[in-house]
């Protein structure tokens, strides 16, 4: 191409193309009929912020996001702004009747839920999967390290891209990084396991947790039910743990040196008492919670006989 095309080429074709992918996705039939295609002069053409308005509104699209997004492979966008994508069609992941890791991608983004982050997060989880993609000795595919590479492709190239800055951004990185973690809990994780997991995670759980059920796209139905359990089991522990964790505790932290300065006592069951029934004191009202050592000492000291003191 000439510089003279180069600068007449327009974004009308592609425009169309967007246009058609946003109609086959309210209407997934009309998939097969005759698509309108772009080359990637006239794809790159399109303006990124006027690009992501389209596309950040097919991504929430409830009903035919599949269909749309195979409208745009057809019609050439995935070439001109996401190579990563295109290198996915025809590469085979190893999964009883998948025909390739595009495939299994589009149906991670059907099977999310609506939410953009999730959405873009399911699109782009397996980005590195092509640049990781090895056969062992016993003919089985691999893709070691392909979260940790998707993540950085996202950051230094498809993120700026595409335009993703601020929280979306940040929140896309970390769900690539991270969409592994939850497929690696078993039931044997102490709770201590978990609440480490969770803090790890922090506010980009729920996405994380709703992107790992989307990513169960096996064919076999005693794997996938063993999938989606485990990754409700998961939930339902974080939610439980986590739930404790954000209760007030009822007395301040380190009062029970203080009860032992004040009455002389040893580190003991004695001790371990005292301390329980002032939480119980506090849980029935005659005492309030987090209150200065001095209210709780004091207490004890007026109810000697009650405390065996």
């Amino acid at each position: 191409m000439t510089l003279l095309d180069h600068a007449s080429t327009t974004p009308d074709r592609a425009l169309l193309a967007l246009r058609w992918a946003a109609a086959v996705a309210d209407d997934p039939s009309r998939l097969e009929e005759q698509a309108p295609k772009a080359t990637e002069a006239e794809w790159k053409a399109v303006p990124v912020a006027l690009l992501r308005e389209h596309l950040d509104a097919l991504m929430v699209h409830r009903l035919g996001v599949e269909e749309g997004l195979e409208a745009l492979q057809r019609a050439g966008f995935f070439v001109a702004w996401l190579p990563e994508i295109e290198a996915m069609i025809g590469m085979t992941d190893g999964e009883w009747r998948h025909k390739d890791v595009w495939k299994h991608t589009k149906q991670v983004v059907k099977q999310s839920v609506p939410r953009l982050t999730v959405r873009w997060g399911a699109l782009l989880h397996d980005i590195g999967k092509p640049k990781t993609r090895k056969i062992d000795d016993r003919g089985r595919v691999t893709f070691h390290g392909h979260a940790e590479l998707g993540a950085r492709m996202f950051r230094r190239k498809v993120g700026p891209r595409l335009g993703f800055e601020g929280a979306l951004g940040d929140r896309v990185h970390f769900l690539i990084l991270h969409h592994l973690r939850p497929s690696q809990y078993e039931a044997s994780w102490t709770d201590a396991a978990v609440r480490r997991f969770y803090k790890q995670m922090g506010e980009g759980l729920r996405d994380l947790l709703d992107l790992g059920r989307a990513d169960i796209t096996t064919k076999r139905p005693a794997k996938r039910k063993k999938g989606v359990q485990n990754i409700a089991d998961l939930k339902r522990r974080v939610e439980g743990i986590r739930a404790e964790d954000e209760k007030v505790k009822p007395l301040p932290k380190g009062l029970g040196v203080a009860v032992m300065e004040r009455f002389g006592l040893p580190p003991s069951k004695r001790l371990g008492d005292l301390i329980a029934a002032l939480e119980a004191c506090v849980d029935a009202g005659e005492l309030e919670a987090q209150q200065d050592f001095e209210i709780y000492l004091d207490f004890l000291d007026a109810h000697r006989e009650r405390f065996g003191l």
